[in-house]
C-alpha cells in the first residue's frame, strides 16, 4: 500500500499547489483562459513544453522502441532541439508579431477563412481520433505496470483495469483543462515536471546498478560489451529509426510538432514577451537533448535484464520501474508519471478547446458571440471530447509499437499542415487556393498510402518516412505551381497586432548555436558506420548479435 499512498500524496500535493498559484488567474476573458493573459516566463514555457511532449507516448513506447532498436531511437528526442532553434528563431517572432492564440488563425491571416477552417477541422479531428485516445492509452498501460496495479488491487484482468485506469486519468486531466485553462495547464506541468525529471533519472540510475552494482559508467561499459548493437546512433534499414530517414520524415515531422503543432505551441503563443519566448523555447531544446537518459537508455537496460523473459518492448519500462525501483519511491514516480500523462492529455484537450471555441465556433457559427459564451462552449467541447477519447483508447490496446504507429497516424496531418506553413511563410504571393488544395488532397493521399492495401505495399516498400516526406516535396510544389499560375492580386505582408513586446533575447542566436553543436556531437560520438561497411562488403544483412524477442 505504501506506492500507492505516495502516489495519492504527490498528486494532490500538485493538484494543491497548482490551485493556491492559479486561483486569482483570469479564467473569464479568451485571452486569460486560452493565453494564460500572455504573462508566462521562460521557466514556465520550458517546463510546460517539455512536460507537454515528455509523456507516456515517449516513457513507454520510446523505451519500448530502444529495448527493441537501440541508441538510434533517440532521433526522436535530439533532432527535436534542431526543431526548437527553427521554432524561436524563425517560427515564433512571426506567431507573437500576428498576436495570435491559434495556428488556424495565423492561415487564416496569411490566406484566408477557408484555410483557416479546413485546418481547423484536420486538428480537430487528429486530436479527438489519434492523439488523445493514445495518450491515455499509453498513460494507463505505464500506470498498471509501475504501480503494480493487477496485485494492488486484486484484479487480474487487465481489460478492466485499462478502462478503470483511462478513465481516472481522463476525467483528473479534463478538469485540469477544461476548468483550469491554459496557465493551470503550464503551471501543473512545470510542478509535474520537476518529479518526472528527477524520477526518470533516478530510474536510469538505479538501473545501471541492476546491471552492475559497481557504479554507472561500469554499468555502461557493461551494457556496450553486452549489445554494441544498441548503441550506434545510425539506426540500420531494419530498425524503426533508419539513418536515411532522419533527413526525410523523422526530421519533417519534428518540424512540425514541435513549430506548427496547436497542442505544443500555444504556450508559447501566452509568452510574456518574444525574449522570455525565445528563452524559454532554447531552454527546452537543452533539456531535449538530455532526454534520452530518461526515454532511451533504461529500453537498453530493460533488454539486458528482461530479454531471456520474452518481455513484449511497450511493458519494458513499467517492468524495470517495479524491479529496481525502491518501494517507497514507486509511489513518488508513479506521481509524477501520472502527472506527465495528465500534462499532455489536459494540453491536447485545452488545444481542442481553444481550436473550437475560438476558430469554429465563435469564427463560424457565432461571430457576435460573448467571450463568457465562447468559454462555456469550449468546456462543453471539451468535455464531449474528453468522454469520446476514453471510450476510444482502450479499443486501441495491443498494437505491436504503439510509438512508431502513434509517428504514423501523425503523419496524416502533420505533412499537410507542415506544407501550407512552410510555404506560408517563405511566400509572398501563393493564393489561398493553394493551400486549401494542398491541406486536402495531403490527407487524401496519406491516408490512401496507408489504409487501401495496393497502395500501402508501396509505401511500404519505400519506407513510411520516406514517403512522407515524398508527400511533402509533391505538396510544396502544387502550391507553387499554382502560385505561379494564379498568384495572389496583392502580395502578403504581415500587421503587426501590437500585443507583444518584438525585442528578440539577446542570447538567442549564441545559444542556439551552441545546442546545434551539441546535436551534432551526441551523433558523431555515438556513430559507428562500420556496420553499415560490413553489410555492404557482404552484400547481406549483418547478423543479429542478441536475439530480440519482443
Amino acid at each position: 500500500m505504501l506506492p500507492l499512498i505516495a502516489f495519492i500524496f504527490f498528486t494532490g500535493l500538485v493538484g494543491l499547489l497548482t490551485w493556491m498559484l492559479t486561483r486569482r488567474d483570469d479564467h473569464g476573458s479568451s485571452t486569460g483562459y486560452f493565453l494564460a493573459g500572455r504573462s508566462l516566463t521562460g521557466g514556465y514555457i520550458a517546463g510546460s513544453l517539455l512536460l507537454t511532449n515528455l509523456s507516456t507516448e515517449q516513457l513507454v513506447g520510446l523505451n519500448g522502441d530502444a529495448y527493441r532498436d537501440g541508441v538510434c531511437v533517440m532521433a526522436w528526442e535530439v533532432i527535436a532541439a534542431l526543431s526548437l532553434v527553427i521554432l524561436a528563431l524563425l517560427y515564433l517572432p512571426k506567431y507573437l508579431k500576428s498576436g495570435i492564440a491559434t495556428v488556424p488563425q495565423f492561415l487564416e491571416e496569411r490566406f484566408d477563412k477557408g484555410t483557416r477552417d479546413i485546418c481547423t477541422i484536420i486538428f480537430l479531428f487528429a486530436y479527438a481520433v489519434i492523439l488523445l485516445p493514445f495518450i491515455l492509452l499509453t498513460g494507463a498501460t505505464g500506470l498498471i505496470d509501475i504501480l503494480n496495479l493487477p496485485e494492488l488491487t486484486g484484479i487480474d484482468s487487465r481489460p478492466v483495469l485499462l478502462w478503470g485506469t483511462v478513465w481516472a486519468i481522463g476525467v483528473i486531466g479534463s478538469i485540469y483543462a477544461i476548468f483550469g485553462g491554459l496557465r493551470t495547464v503550464a503551471v501543473s506541468d512545470t510542478l509535474n515536471g520537476f518529479g518526472l525529471l528527477t524520477g526518470g533519472i533516478l530510474i536510469a540510475w538505479y538501473g545501471l546498478l541492476a546491471v552492475n552494482p559497481d557504479g554507472a559508467v561500469p554499468a555502461i561499459e557493461t551494457l556496450y560489451a553486452a549489445h554494441p548493437e544498441k548503441f550506434n546512433s545510425l539506426g540500420g534499414p531494419d530498425t524503426s529509426v533508419p539513418f536515411s530517414t532522419l533527413f526525410t520524415g523523422v526530421l519533417l515531422l519534428n518540424l512540425f510538432y514541435w513549430t506548427t503543432n496547436q497542442q505544443i505551441i500555444q504556450r508559447t503563443f501566452g509568452a510574456k514577451s518574444l525574449a522570455e519566448g525565445q528563452r524559454g523555447v532554447i531552454m527546452a531544446g537543452f533539456l531535449k537533448v538530455l532526454a534520452p537518459i530518461i526515454l532511451v537508455l533504461p529500453g537498453i537496460i530493460a533488454f539486458h535484464l528482461f530479454s531471456a523473459d520474452g518481455l513484449h518492448g511497450d511493458r519494458a519500462y513499467g517492468t524495470l520501474v517495479q524491479t529496481v525501483l525502491p518501494k517507497p519511491l514507486v509511489g513518488f514516480f508513479a506521481a509524477a508519471v501520472f502527472g506527465a500523462i495528465l500534462s499532455s492529455f489536459n494540453s491536447v484537450l485545452n488545444s481542442a478547446a481553444t481550436l473550437f471555441s475560438l476558430n469554429t465556433y465563435q469564427g463560424m457559427l457565432r461571430p457576435d458571440a460573448s467571450e463568457s459564451e465562447v468559454i462555456k462552449v469550449g468546456k462543453t467541447f471539451g468535455t464531449g471530447v474528453a468522454i469520446f477519447a476514453m471510450v476510444v483508447a482502450p479499443l486501441l490496446d495491443g498494437r505491436e509499437s504503439l510509438f512508431q504507429y502513434l509517428q504514423k497516424m501523425n503523419g496524416l496531418y502533420f505533412i499537410p499542415i507542415f506544407a501550407v506553413m512552410l510555404v506560408g511563410l517563405c511566400s509572398r504571393n501563393v493564393p489561398a487556393i493553394a493551400a486549401k488544395t494542398a491541406l486536402i488532397v495531403g490527407c487524401l493521399v496519406i491516408a490512401l498510402g496507408y489504409f487501401v492495401p495496393v497502395l500501402s505495399q508501396y509505401v511500404d516498400a519505400l519506407g513510411g518516412f520516406h514517403f512522407l516526406g515524398a508527400v511533402l516535396e509533391g505538396l510544396i510544389l502544387l502550391m507553387l505551381l499554382i502560385g505561379a499560375a494564379w498568384p495572389r492580386e496583392t502580395p502578403w505582408e504581415q500587421k503587426d497586432s501590437k500585443d507583444v513586446d518584438l525585442t528578440p533575447w539577446k542570447f538567442a542566436f549564441p545559444s542556439a548555436a551552441a545546442l546545434v553543436a551539441v546535436v551534432l556531437t551526441i551523433y558523431i560520438s555515438l556513430a559507428d558506420i562500420s556496420a553499415f561497411q560490413t553489410n555492404a562488403d557482404q552484400g547481406e544483412p549483418a547478423p543479429a548479435i542478441s536475439d530480440d524477442v519482443s
